[in-house]
């Protein structure tokens, strides 16, 4: 193949323009939304809400749990189907298809992790006019998301992670961030969005299943992440390792995206504790303190979500239960009795919570730092959930196992 970078690397710098310019305030246009933190910029409340959810359109697209993102009126979308993975972007309005790429991407599961089938798991991002992908193996393209023109690609590790990649990239200005590599061999990496040419690199563990946060501390910005084995924090600038603390899981499955709160960061792992921690500079070195554990919510997949001062989310102990915890003391607010799922992606919108389980059940329920407070539940896919939900005014796209459908309040 060609090398893209050669024949279309002035055309990508005359092109980039500023994420501004392509997005609204309502785009969700990456894992976990605009700020990568389960937050929704919209939703428009009904005075009554419906018995059923209306259903506008649904497709056939592929397999995979990489969540639908939606920017400037588009859904883009990653699948598998076959032996190949599929890039898409559809009219958000009806589910036209605008364009597809596709490209070949055998993978070879983990018998481990055949229950949640080949991929891709990680979720794209839109910015500045690119999609950009990071496919199950480890291949990380950028398309035009005007036309699905790829601009530039990195292949595939020769050993991708245990049971595939899942880290969802992140774009920081004009720099695409991704934990690239496999197990015992990987680098959070900054690559130009534009030209795909590395700007920096920090080696010292393969990537984890979660995916990073970008925040400030000490007025320092940096990148935060599990990754194999640790949570680490490199400058975003530099890619210089700030700190760093071993955080080592049953499986090696370190997983939950972290959560910036103040001058915190919340993280988890399956039989870890829920944890904040605050980072501290003095003079050119980094420290971090410990302020709270909680043990009895810990977290597996599920990234939990803030509102105000409470962080709301789903421990897998006790077969699932839902919770809230004081952000401030760590002190468990609530919990509810469990069995209640696998897995469930939260999302915190116009006031309320929305609690897609892995069942394709979506509980709406009110973020009372008193009670679990459900307001409806409703029946939204007719297989498994595990992608996240996208919430836009009354909209909400939901990808299941093998389909994407929009369904709207009213």
């Amino acid at each position: 193949m060609n090398d893209p970078v050669r024949t279309c690397a002035s055309a990508a710098a005359s092109a980039l323009l500023l994420l501004t310019s392509h997005l609204s305030a309502a785009d969700w246009p990456q894992w976990r939304g605009p700020n990568r933190d389960g937050v929704a910029a919209s939703f428009s409340v009904p005075a009554q809400w419906p018995e059923r959810l209306t259903q506008r359109w649904k497709i056939a697209v592929g397999g995979g749990h990489s969540s639908p993102v939606l920017a400037g009126g588009r859904v883009y979308l990653h699948t598998r189907q076959q032996e190949q993975e599929v890039v898409s972007a559809f009219d958000a309005a009806t589910g036209r298809t605008i364009w597809q790429e596709r490209y070949a991407a055998p993978y070879r599961m983990n018998p481990a992790a055949t229950a949640h089938g080949p991929g891709p798991k990680s979720t794209p991002v839109v910015s500045a006019g690119r999609v950009v992908t990071l496919g199950i193996t480890g291949i990380l393209s950028v398309f035009e998301s005007a036309n699905g023109k790829l601009l530039w690609r990195k292949p595939a590790p020769a050993q991708p992670p245990l049971y595939g990649t899942a880290t969802s990239p992140a774009v920081d200005g004009s720099l695409v961030i991704a934990h690239v590599g496999g197990h015992d061999s990987g680098a959070l990496t900054a690559f130009d969005l534009g030209t795909g040419a590395e700007k920096w690199r920090w080696a010292g563990d393969g990537p984890g299943y979660a995916s990073p946060v970008i925040g400030t501390f000490g007025s320092v910005r940096q990148v935060i992440t599990e990754s194999q084995d640790r949570i680490v924090s490199v400058s975003a600038a530099t890619g210089q390792l700030l700190w760093e603390l071993t955080l080592r899981t049953p499986y090696t499955q370190n997983a939950v995206t972290p959560v910036i709160y103040r001058d915190l960061l919340i993280y988890s792992g399956l039989e870890q504790p829920l944890t904040a921690l605050r980072p501290l500079r003095r003079g050119a070195a980094w420290s971090v303190e410990k302020v709270w554990e909680n043990a009895t919510t810990g977290l597996y997949m599920s990234s939990p979500v803030l509102v105000g001062s409470t962080l709301f989310g789903l421990t897998n102990r006790n077969r699932g239960q839902f919770f809230a915890v004081d952000a401030d003391s760590g002190r468990t607010l609530w919990t509810t009795r469990g069995r209640q799922a696998e897995n469930a992606a939260i999302v915190s919108a116009g006031g309320l919570l929305f609690l897609l389980k892995d069942d394709a059940e979506l509980v709406v329920a009110r973020p009372s730092a008193a009670s679990f407070d459900p307001v409806r539940g409703y029946t939204v896919a007719d297989s498994p959930t595990w992608a996240h939900p996208v919430v836009d005014g009354n909209r909400i796209f939901i990808k299941d196992a093998e389909t994407l459908a929009l369904w709207t309040v009213s």
